[in-house]
């Protein structure tokens, strides 16, 4: 049994009738700080450029990948609970959650010209059980969830319903191209964490993809239970709605959660 005891009071989290409007940005915001001098060192380490207006389609995206390889290795995964931390202080520290990590492939974005917003999802905490085998009860019975998208201006629709905004479930390829090649879908245990996975497997939200009758299956429809719309930036998803947990609980479960690696 999952747990609200933990969770902001009196938050209603619903979806506004504007919430579709959305149309990103490629500037700078409190969490997204693509200005700071170690986002701009990470840009000179991959050999990124500042402005990729005038490249490809493919180009932009193939940096991205590029980007979120680098993440995926240099960034250690951990279970921080303070999704409003900056992109600079994540890539200080060289550890975040999966939500801290796309965030700073967000910001990459951005500093390179492409306009990034999220998608906010409530998954339902159980999602998360595989992780905390012995302490469901203190395991958020919703969680916020941050989705990145990517505006590529000529991206071909090929059945995308969001083009040409293209999200970071398909950063890699369609999702029934991921979902062909991969060996299984997403497990949430191990040391692989979402931000990982997407790279290999289906991450569907909606129930879009057909997924294998046996394995882990990609279709992760059924923890979804509130789409919260689109929003021009995580730091206004989070304006709105919230962290997952209260400021007090955040405060005290940080200085552990955040040195735990993922899948430990």
């Amino acid at each position: 049994m999952t747990s609200s005891l933990l969770m902001p009071r009196g938050r209603v989290r619903t979806r506004d009738a504007d919430s579709g409007g959305a149309t990103g940005s490629t500037a700078p915001t409190r969490i997204l700080d693509w200005q700071h001098p170690d986002v701009s060192s990470l840009l000179r380490h991959l050999d990124m450029p500042t402005d990729t207006q005038d490249a490809s389609d493919a180009c932009r995206t193939a940096a991205l990948r590029q980007a979120h390889r680098w993440i995926a290795t240099a960034v250690r995964p951990v279970y921080s609970v303070q999704d409003e931390r900056p992109v600079s202080q994540v890539l200080r520290r060289r550890r975040g959650s999966c939500s801290q990590r796309l965030a700073v492939l967000e910001a990459v974005a951005r500093a390179t010209g492409v306009a990034t917003r999220v998608r906010g999802l409530l998954v339902d905490g159980s999602f998360w059980y595989p992780r905390f085998p012995r302490t469901h009860g203190l395991v958020p019975h919703q969680v916020v969830l941050a989705w990145p998208e990517f505006h590529i201006g000529d991206l071909p629709r090929n059945g995308r319903p969001t083009a040409p905004w293209l999200t970071v479930s398909e950063l890699f390829g369609g999702l029934d191209e991921l979902n062909e090649a991969s060996d299984g879908g997403f497990t949430n245990t191990g040391p692989e964490t979402l931000f990982e996975a997407l790279s290999r497997t289906a991450i569907d939200w909606d129930g879009a993809t057909v997924c294998p009758a046996t394995g882990p299956s990609c279709d992760l429809s059924a923890y979804v239970r509130t789409d919260l719309g689109h929003f021009d930036s995580r730091d206004a998803l989070f304006a709105r709605h919230g962290q997952t947990l209260c400021g007090t609980a955040r405060l005290l479960a940080e200085p552990f959660m955040s040195r735990r690696s993922a899948g430990a």
